[in-house]
């Protein structure tokens, strides 16, 4: 932990769905991930939505039965303790199950979207909706009766721009970058903490295993995430 007290404020943290792993979310990559059992060209792209919206927003329907279940954990709760200590503090994430919210933070850059928003894809208008079980399926909008589809990044589709342009400027300016609970291999998400290495951050991975970024790390921790990140801002708060 020494050396952290030279650092500012400016933390920016990265998350993927390793961290909601240790409340019950199942992850899509790995042996036991969604994508080993369900294919995504047929649940997770406009293509899929076109063809048999009633079989998309049925899987999308049994993960909100699910995450609405999920209780944000150790984890989830470290990082909203460090955006209230952190006035230079921001979230991005790939996850798209609200967790971090929950949690209690604010300040968070959503990469893929999010699991309880619905979009009209006719009228382009956005809005939440957690009613779980949905009385329809698939939904329709109120207004135009066209389906809505879930507000994620499907496979094929490009990032929010507001979104990613956000994250790309926290990436250049931070000073600390913490890595945790993501494969490394989605890009773009991926490229981010890259971006923040080459602008001088200090990196830090929290993981069960290796990925393509560990070579980058100054620090890296293993273990459940439920575990290790409480144990690093307790230490990085002592070091301040």
């Amino acid at each position: 932990m020494e050396g952290f007290a030279e650092f500012g404020p400016r933390m920016v943290v990265l998350t993927g769905a390793g961290i909601s792993a240790e409340s019950g979310v199942p992850t899509f990559r790995g042996p036991d991930g969604l994508w080993g059992r369900y294919r995504p060209e047929e649940l997770a792209t406009p293509e899929a939505f076109a063809r048999n919206p009633l079989r998309v927003w049925e899987w999308y329907a049994w993960r909100r039965e699910l995450i609405a279940r999920a209780e944000p954990n150790p984890a989830h709760q470290t990082l909203a303790e460090m955006e209230a200590a952190l006035p230079g503090f921001l979230l991005i994430t790939q996850n798209v199950d609200g967790l971090h919210q929950r949690a209690g933070n604010r300040r968070v850059v959503e990469l893929h979207g999010n699991l309880w928003r619905v979009r009209c894809p006719r009228e382009r208008q956005v809005w939440e909706d957690h009613r779980v079980p949905l009385p329809e399926l698939p939904p329709r909008c109120p207004t135009c009766g066209a389906f809505l589809r879930p507000d994620v990044v499907w496979f094929g589709e490009p990032l929010p721009p507001e979104e990613w342009q956000h994250a790309m400027e926290a990436a250049r300016e931070a000073e600390i970058f913490l890595v945790i609970g993501t494969s490394g291999i989605v890009e773009p998400a991926a490229s981010l903490p890259r971006l923040a290495r080459v602008h001088g951050a200090y990196l830090v991975e929290f993981n069960l295993e290796d990925t393509p970024l560990t070579p980058l790390m100054d620090e890296i921790w293993r273990g459940p995430v439920s575990e290790t990140l409480p144990r690093w801002w307790a230490r990085f708060q002592r070091g301040k």
